[in-house]
């Protein structure tokens, strides 16, 4: 079954042989000396969490292995898996298995795991009532196992392998990151993110602060290390030079290949220090290791190199239509011949490796043929693994039964409330070419609801304009799956794309209940430039219409969140009684999410017109409530928009730093990450612009504060050109989707940067401002360019030029609320009088 291939070990005379009884049993631990005292100082003061980083073979297991054997304490251990089921928290609910003998007294939110942990019964609190809000129930579902965790500190939590973890796993430790368990370490290994790829555990991650993860990156051996590990395993006082360079140059430093090419000199005889003796690559070691096997026993192997990392005899057994004693006898002879090892539970491989290389010596067809064996036995099994059949269909080219796999583990995701599980399943089943039409639609349309609120939309985004393209679309396909684009791409960052989209996809949606939330998105005029307030206006009322019609209490709530915003944003006095009354109602309150987000907005539109205190309230609310539910997605707006509020408040101290750390760690939000990037520019412009004249203009800056932002006066001189070209990157990136709130404010700012020394470019950046909000029909948002053209005109001695804006905007926020605005037309009249 196993291909032997050649041998491409190169013999060499007769040396002197070296006996395997030479070898010492498990190599000695080498060459991390500092990762390992780095581990020990950190887990010696929790909480903290740890994540150890490298490539395969490079150590991960046996640095924390080396931690744990001196740890003193409990220890909690849980393992991922290559192919795990769709199963939430999975790898975390099997460390407090292991650890369910020590539980005392649980807080009462604990209960909420004892449905995932029905053997725990008799020592978890009774299961609390289900929540309406699927993020509140996995929030509650995050605090319970924090609760355990704390009930079972003082602790060190080892999690290995979490490059395969479960989304809602990764969630959890993103937010044990910043809400840490007192007296717990949590110690977690991964495969480095390649370049251009990641995995859920690294996008969790990403999205915490800087400082509440520590990495440790483990990189290959070096010559020294090496060389020491030569000496203990072939116990030679001195190795020569040749023989270091030799095995650098061919094990790459790996210390798992390094191991396994010195276990074999030690074992195979000849002689360590002649060049041609020592093997290639690890896949050499194994083809020497295998070839005093018989073929029975080499069927055996690829067998289980097939099925996974740990041999089932169970399985085993029929797939090869052998009985179980010839299945443990085979499997003994691989443990003898150092192909597997014994894990305390049974026989493994000793390393994926390892496995991969016996797999890849399996004829393609035969592994092929192994693959739909093991899906057929599998199938017998009850609950059907139906991520593993998924798995084995798709590696034995069975398509059919691998998309119904993959939507039926797809379907068990959704239902336990694992969206971002959903999502990878069903992204791959777009893959299979001759997945009939009606089919790819329907998976699509599950892809699209998975993938909204998870990691993965910049995947499922081709895939969806893919089919959008698809003139023999159905129409209500179109309609849903051109909403769910376009919420992705606005998400994404794609304004204009992204509204534009929407629009396409309204007069497809035939449910009055989808209508309603999709023309409540249109509704909002903040996103998107080319799109004149009454259209909003028109899309808002058009939206009303459907959620009467749909009945339905979130299509109602929805659209009057948009009507609050789009009122507020007009300067219109009857936004605040309808923000009063969905705040009290038990509808918002039944939908934290939803209120977090609506308040947030709200701050926004409160900022936008001039109402700090209220924006104040409303930052506040929406805080509460996001550390609340533990929406991490919202955690980058909340900061957004209190860094908003501290520049209209003149809080400058640090605030251009914090800025930066803020578009540091939102990557992937990029909507927050435009405005955030549109805010530093315009408190480094505005300090700058304050510095350079010496004195206060519009925006709360003086002279003193600029300076202290900006770190003194000759540095306030020369951060100008740095904030000029920073304002322009905002500026040619906001054109380029369509975002027109950080355009104007970006235009607005790059104009009050260059209105001293450059008045005609000030006056030219200005009224392109003034354009785009004229294609709006906000004029208040146009108030400080306004200003900038009537200092501009004053300066030059010619009023007139800029009387006819300043009488635009006076006509533009007659009758509305809008006290920002009406403070600038005020200045603007002491410079261009009427």
């Amino acid at each position: 079954m196993i291909d032997g291939g050649e041998d491409k070990t190169r013999g060499g005379g007769s040396p002197t042989p070296v006996r395997p009884e030479r070898l010492r049993g498990p190599v000695e631990f080498v060459g991390r000396a500092a990762e390992l005292a780095q581990l020990r100082r950190l887990v010696a003061t929790p909480p903290c969490l740890i994540l150890l980083e490298g490539e395969p073979g490079i150590g991960k297991s046996r640095l924390v292995a080396e931690l744990l054997a001196e740890l003193p304490g409990r220890h909690l251990i849980g393992e991922c898996d290559d192919v795990p089921e769709p199963f939430p928290l999975g790898v975390l609910l099997d460390a407090i298995r292991g650890a369910a003998d020590r539980l005392g007294p649980l807080n009462p939110v604990a209960g909420a795991l004892a449905p995932l942990l029905p053997e725990l019964a008799d020592v978890l609190p009774d299961a609390p009532p289900p929540l309406t809000d699927p993020a509140a129930e996995r929030h509650r579902l995050l605090r319970a196992v924090a609760a355990v965790l704390a009930a079972l500190s003082p602790a060190t939590l080892l999690l290995e392998d979490l490059h395969w973890a479960d989304p809602a796993t990764c969630e959890l430790l993103a937010y044990l990151s910043t809400h840490p368990v007192e007296g717990l370490a949590v110690v977690l290994t991964a495969r480095t993110a390649t370049p251009g790829s990641s995995t859920p555990i690294h996008d969790a991650l990403a999205r915490t602060p800087p400082w509440s993860v520590t990495r440790v990156a483990l990189g290959p051996l070096d010559a020294d290390d090496v060389r020491r590990l030569a000496a203990r395993t072939l116990r030679l006082d001195d190795p020569p030079q040749q023989l270091t360079a030799t095995l650098l140059d061919r094990t790459a430093g790996i210390p798992f290949v390094v191991e396994e090419v010195l276990r074999t000199l030690a074992e195979r005889g000849g002689d360590p220090m002649a060049d041609d003796s020592v093997p290639f690559v690890l896949r050499d070691v194994l083809l020497w290791r295998l070839r005093p096997l018989d073929e029975a026993t080499r069927e055996v192997l690829g067998a289980a190199a097939v099925l996974g990392m740990t041999p089932d005899q169970r399985i085993l057994a029929p797939v090869l239509s052998l009985d179980r004693v010839a299945i443990g006898a085979a499997l003994t002879a691989a443990h003898r011949a150092g192909l597997l090892h014994d894990a305390g539970d049974g026989l493994r491989f000793r390393h994926d490796l390892a496995r991969q290389v016996v797999y890849d010596l399996v004829p393609r067809e035969s592994r092929e043929w192994l693959h739909l064996r093991v899906a057929r036995v599998l199938e017998q099994e009850l609950p059907r693994p139906v991520a593993q059949l998924a798995h084995h269909y798709r590696r034995a080219g069975s398509g059919a039964d691998f998309v119904r796999n993959a939507e039926a583990a797809a379907d068990l995701a959704t239902e336990r409330g694992d969206d971002a599980t959903a999502a990878s399943f069903l992204l791959q089943t777009m893959d299979v070419a001759e997945l009939p039409r009606p089919v790819r639609v329907r998976l699509a349309a599950k892809l699209g609801r998975s993938a909204i609120d998870g990691l993965s939309q910049a995947e499922a985004i081709p895939v969806l304009e893919r089919l959008l393209a698809d003139r023999r679309l159905p129409p209500g396909a179109r309609g849903e799956l051109g909403l769910v684009l376009g919420r992705m791409l606005r998400q994404q960052g794609e304004a204009l794309r992204g509204y534009t989209e929407i629009e396409r996809a309204v007069p497809y949606l035939r449910a009055p209940r989808r209508k309603a939330p999709a023309l409540a998105v249109l509704a909002a005029p903040d996103t998107v430039v080319g799109r004149h307030v009454d259209d909003h206006l028109a899309r808002c009322a058009e939206a009303e219409t459907a959620a009467a019609a749909s009945g339905d209490p979130a299509a109602h709530l929805a659209v009057r969140i948009a009507r609050a915003s789009l009122l507020l944003e007009l300067g219109d006095p009857a936004a605040w009684a309808i923000i009063s009354e969905l705040r009290a109602s038990a509808e918002l309150a039944d939908r934290p999410r939803e209120h977090a987000r609506a308040c947030l907005n709200w701050a926004q539109g409160a900022l936008h017109a001039g109402h700090p205190e209220q924006a104040e309230a409303l930052l506040a609310a929406g805080r509460a409530l996001v550390d609340e539910t533990g929406y991490e997605r919202l955690t980058s707006l909340v900061e957004a928009t209190e860094l908003s509020l501290d520049r209209a408040a003149g809080r400058l101290d640090g605030l251009a730093e914090r800025l930066r750390r803020l578009i540091a760690s939102s990557e992937r939000m990029p909507v927050t990450l435009l405005d955030a990037r549109a805010e530093l520019a315009t408190v480094l412009a505005l300090t700058a612009a304050a510095e350079r004249a010496g004195r206060e203009y519009a925006s709360p800056v003086s002279r003193t504060e600029g300076c202290a932002v900006l770190g003194g006066g000759n540095r306030g001189r020369n951060e100008v050109e740095s904030a000029k070209r920073a304002l322009r990157e905002v500026v040619a990136d906001a054109r380029r989707v369509g975002a027109i709130w950080p355009l104007v404010q970006a235009l607005s700012a790059l104009a009050r940067l260059t209105v001293a020394g450059r008045p005609d470019e000030a006056v030219r950046h200005a009224a392109e401002a003034l354009s785009v909000v004229r294609g709006k029909g906000i004029l208040a948002w146009a108030a400080d360019a306004v200003l900038v053209l009537a200092e501009a005109a004053a300066a030059q001695g010619e009023p007139a030029r800029a009387a006819a804006a300043v009488a635009e905007l006076e006509a533009g926020i007659a009758g509305r609320d809008t006290p920002l605005a009406r403070a600038a037309l005020r200045q603007c009249r002491d410079l261009v009088p009427a």
